[in-house]
């Protein structure tokens, strides 16, 4: 399964990872977003899946629906964001990716 790490994955989890693999480059997709794209749980839910086992997908990819990353991640997404030419409304603090055109639909 795609961005699964040596620990046991579930079904949700192993949807949400393969989800967040999918993001291209660029591109972002919020918790909510995920949720709404998967019809089921909610941006709590895909956050968590997150801090369990996304160390081995692109986890910047996945915001708040604000467009700021993971508290604490921030310098480590920005250096991210910038290597993929992704839009953003300010590289200072707090970091903001724009979402309208970075938003990626799932299609």
């Amino acid at each position: 399964m795609a961005g699964s790490d040596s620990r046991l994955v579930d079904e949700y989890s192993g949807r949400v990872l393969d989800v967040v693999d999918a993001i291209p480059p660029g591109q972002v997709m919020s918790y909510g977003d995920i949720a709404d794209y998967l019809g089921t749980g909610g941006p709590r839910q895909v956050g968590r899946v997150l801090a369990v086992y996304g160390g081995g997908v692109a986890w910047w990819r996945v915001l708040h629906a604000d467009g700021t990353p993971a508290p604490g991640h921030e310098a480590a997404a920005l250096a991210r964001y910038q290597a993929e030419g992704t839009p953003l409304r300010s590289a200072r603090p707090p970091v903001r990716v724009d979402m309208r055109r970075a938003r990626w639909s799932g299609r």
